[in-house]
C-alpha cells in the first residue's frame, strides 16, 4: 500500500504538468505576450553606408551618389531586438558600428625620381609613394513597430506587419605624408530609409524561434559629399531609391 501511495503521489503531479503543458501549447502559449523580449541573429542585406575619399592631387573632381539598392549589397549577420508592449504590438530596434584605422607611411624617394623626362632609368631604384594615414567609421541604426497576428489553426506561428525607419552613416578620411599632398581628403555619406515590413516567426519552444521577413515597399535617400583638398567646398550628389519586395531576412532568436 505504501508503494502504491508513493507511485500515485509521484505520477499525479507529472500528469497534471503534462496536461497543463498540452493545454498551453494548444492555446499558442509559445508565442510572446505583453512584457516579453526577443533577441535574434539575422542574415540579410548589408545596410551599412561606406565611402572612399577622393585622391587629393587631381585638377578636376566628379561626385556620384552611392548605390542604396539592396540587391547590390552583400549578405551580413546582424541582430534584432523586440519588446512586446502589448500582446499584439511590438517595438523593434537594431544596429551596429564599425571603425577601421590604417596607419600612414612616408614616401621613400628612389634614384629614378631625379631622372629627367625621357631619360633612360634602366638600373635606377624606383621610388615608393606615401601610404595614406586613414580611418573609416560607419554605423547604422533602425527602429520600428509591428502589429502581430496569431492563427488559431497554427498556434505557434505569429505573423506581423509593421514599419521601419533607419539611418546609416559612413566617413572616410585620408592624409598623405608627402610634399605633393594637398592636405586631408574626406568622403562622407549617409542614408535615411523607411519601409513597410511583413514577416512570420515560428516558435518551436517557449524560448526559441525562427523567422523570415521582407519589405513589400521601402524608400532610401542618400547624400554623399567629398572634400578632396583642404579649403575646398563640399562636392556632393544625392539619390532616391524605391524598392519592392526588398531585403529578405532570415532570423534565429530567443524569447525572454
Amino acid at each position: 500500500m505504501k508503494m502504491k501511495k508513493l507511485l500515485i503521489t509521484a505520477v499525479l503531479p507529472l500528469m497534471c504538468l503534462t496536461v497543463s503543458a498540452q493545454q498551453q501549447h494548444a492555446a499558442g502559449e509559445n508565442t510572446p505576450r505583453r512584457g516579453d523580449v526577443t533577441l535574434a541573429a539575422t542574415v540579410g542585406y548589408n545596410s551599412y553606408a561606406s565611402v572612399q575619399a577622393l585622391p587629393g592631387l587631381e585638377n578636376q573632381y566628379e561626385a556620384s551618389a552611392l548605390s542604396t539598392n539592396w540587391a547590390d549589397k552583400k549578405l551580413m549577420v546582424g541582430f534584432e531586438g523586440g519588446w512586446f508592449f502589448s500582446d499584439s504590438w511590438k517595438l523593434d530596434w537594431g544596429g551596429g558600428l564599425n571603425f577601421t584605422n590604417h596607419p600612414g607611411y612616408s614616401a621613400v624617394p628612389g634614384t629614378a625620381d631625379a631622372a629627367g623626362a625621357g631619360e633612360d632609368t634602366t638600373g635606377e631604384i624606383p621610388g615608393y609613394c606615401a601610404v595614406a594615414d586613414a580611418y573609416s567609421f560607419s554605423y547604422n541604426v533602425f527602429a520600428g513597430v509591428d502589429r502581430c497576428y496569431r492563427l488559431k489553426k497554427v498556434p505557434d506561428l505569429m505573423l506581423y506587419t509593421g514599419v521601419r525607419v533607419g539611418f546609416a552613416y559612413g566617413l572616410n578620411e585620408r592624409k598623405y605624408d608627402e610634399p605633393e599632398s594637398m592636405g586631408k581628403s574626406t568622403g562622407e555619406t549617409w542614408n535615411l530609409r523607411a519601409g513597410i515590413t511583413f514577416g512570420a516567426d515560428y516558435f518551436l519552444t517557449r524560448t526559441f524561434f525562427v523567422g523570415i521577413a521582407v519589405d513589400p515597399f521601402s524608400y532610401t535617400y542618400n547624400m554623399t559629399t567629398y572634400k578632396p583638398q583642404e579649403g575646398l567646398g563640399a562636392l556632393g550628389a544625392d539619390s532616391h531609391n524605391y524598392s519592392f519586395l526588398a531585403a529578405p531576412t532570415l532570423k534565429v532568436g530567443f524569447r525572454f
